[in-house]
């Protein structure tokens, strides 16, 4: 069956963020239900752990300190905002730019994935922990590196000069 190319790009919006959310929530469900908060597995000695932490704030910790009600409405509706974006913007260009509209889904999905945490628990599960010796990169999950992974293709697109005018 040869689908219409709304349907098609429909699809890959569903598959791509739905797979992200998907494992993400997969994941992190697994590291809730058989590692204690704040315990940690070392997987590579002196490089990568996997270690159960909730994040209060957004990436970096940024926002981390601020009362839960502020963390709430910033998080919840900046999340909320960046969703409904991506989403206008992968309709104006899912189309036409392929390997963006991957990188769209992908940010999509991240951000739904970190929004079902922030709902659900007010902080969002991480559990992925590289290091070298002391020097730590911040824990991060399955749906902050679909994120990563989506920026990098926007970015792609934007420095090329690969977007449309609106």
């Amino acid at each position: 069956m040869i689908l219409d190319s709304g349907r098609k790009e429909f699809i890959r919006l569903v598959l791509v963020s739905g797979g992200v959310v998907l494992a993400d929530q997969v994941t992190k469900a697994l590291i809730s239900l058989y590692l204690p908060l704040n315990a940690q597995v070392v997987v590579i000695e002196n490089f990568f752990n996997i270690s159960h932490v909730l994040n209060p704030g957004g990436a970096f910790g940024f926002f981390a300190d601020q009362p839960l009600w502020i963390r709430k409405i910033v998080f919840l509706f900046l999340s909320s905002l960046v969703a409904l974006s991506v989403l206008w913007f992968y309709k104006r260009t899912a189309k036409a730019l392929v390997f963006l509209s991957y990188g769209l889904a992908l940010i999509f999905g991240g951000a739904l994935g970190n929004l079902i945490d922030r709902f659900r628990y007010g902080k969002v599960v991480d559990f992925l922990d590289f290091y070298i010796g002391t020097a730590h990169w911040p824990a991060f999950n399955v749906a902050d590196s679909a994120i990563s992974i989506g920026m990098v293709i926007l970015v792609y697109h934007v420095v090329l000069n690969k977007i449309p005018e609106f």
